[in-house]
């Protein structure tokens, strides 16, 4: 049997540690801004709900209960647009980075096939091709340009992890046109959908991008930053019903069911809008500091204009600037973990607490 080493890239946050090391040396702590991990508490209408479900000795089901499917399908009518959704057109998930590095073995891809996904990039998309043994393909800018010889799997992710990069209705609506035309199932990463600053994401779902059919579409939804639950591994798939019904048979028979204390918190989460605004103005709030902050120490930040990260360079390699933050404390993820395309950026989480953010800043200037 190959070994990990010789199937997948080096896991990147391991090369992190010496600086991770370094910036915990700093008289005054650690800030750590490299893992986009929520530290805000869980709202407490979601921690009631899973309390109340938490006498649950059956086993749950992998499609999820019919309360949770019609929140999933109201939540998408409501935020994403969509129109005409049932509960065929939903499924429930272990988390989305589960469904990533799964999804192309899920679907049957193997040798010979190829999958598609933009640069920079979440590191997963590359590691679920290779899992499956089929072929990675990163592209930069449009897919369009993309040969779609022996593509079957076309990823995207908007608002992008990590350039913050939102792709507009309109370059949408190409995108899956010409997917359908050839035959590929796009699959679009929106995770951070309800995170926009400077753009307003649209969902593939919405009747303008899809032309009000989800033939060939499918929207992968997490609910670990919109409503800090990263730690309940809640998501969820929309859309192509013939995809999403394929897709349920094989979880069923490797029995990846949330539990149900958990499928409860996320009808709670999923109609509460009240929570995600409050966090979306803590967050913007840490955004707006630490982006001056940057600025003012002679970076520049390109895209961003939606997730819960700034792309930022001050055009020299990534390694060098992860080294100079790190003797300020100051802990980031370098570009290169996204790809070559990234060499020259670092990754800024403002996912810190308000004090370790203020903290960030201090050091700054």
């Amino acid at each position: 049997m190959p070994s990990v080493s010789a199937r997948l890239p080096v896991f990147p946050w391991d090369r992190l540690e010496p600086y991770k090391a370094t910036a915990a040396a700093h008289p005054g702590g650690i800030v750590d801004l490299s893992v986009g991990t929520p530290v805000d508490p869980v709202p407490e209408v979601i921690q009631k709900a899973l309390a109340a479900a938490s006498d649950s000795p059956g086993y749950p089901t992998v499609w999820g209960t019919p309360e949770l499917r019609d929140a999933i399908v109201a939540w998408c009518e409501r935020r994403t647009g969509a129109r005409g959704l049932g509960h065929r057109n939903v499924l429930p998930v272990i988390g989305s980075k589960e469904l990533v590095a799964s999804l192309p073995a899920q679907l049957g891809l193997g040798a010979g096939d190829r999958v598609a996904f933009p640069e920079p990039a979440y590191p997963t998309y590359e590691v679920g091709a290779r899992l499956a043994g089929a072929e990675p393909v990163p592209y930069r800018g449009s897919p369009l340009e993309l040969d779609p010889a022996g593509l079957r799997l076309l990823w995207l992710n908007s608002p992008a992890n990590p350039s913050g990069r939102v792709v507009p209705p309109g370059e949408l609506r190409e995108i899956v046109a010409w997917a359908r035309e050839h035959g590929v199932l796009v699959v679009s990463d929106e995770c951070y959908l309800e995170l926009g600053w400077t753009a307003e994401p649209a969902s593939v779902l919405r009747p303008e991008v899809c032309g009000g059919d989800t033939q060939g579409v499918v929207a992968v939804h997490s609910l670990s930053k919109r409503s800090n639950l990263a730690g309940y591994r809640a998501a969820f798939l929309a859309g192509d019903a013939d995809v999403l019904t394929e897709l349920l048979g094989i979880r069923k028979h490797a029995g990846m069911m949330l539990p149900a204390p958990v499928q409860a918190a996320m009808v709670a989460a999923l109609g509460d809008d009240g929570h995600v605004a409050e966090q979306r103005a803590r967050y913007a709030a840490r955004r707006a500091a630490l982006r001056d902050a940057l600025l003012g120490r002679g970076f520049r930040v390109e895209h961003s204009e939606a997730s819960l990260y700034l792309w930022a360079t001050r055009d020299e390699p990534c390694w060098e600037t992860v080294g100079t933050l790190s003797e300020l404390g100051i802990l980031v993820a370098p570009g290169d973990f996204y790809g070559p395309v990234g060499d020259r950026f670092v990754r800024v989480a403002f996912t810190a607490t308000d004090e370790r953010v203020a903290e960030a800043v201090r050091r700054l200037a």
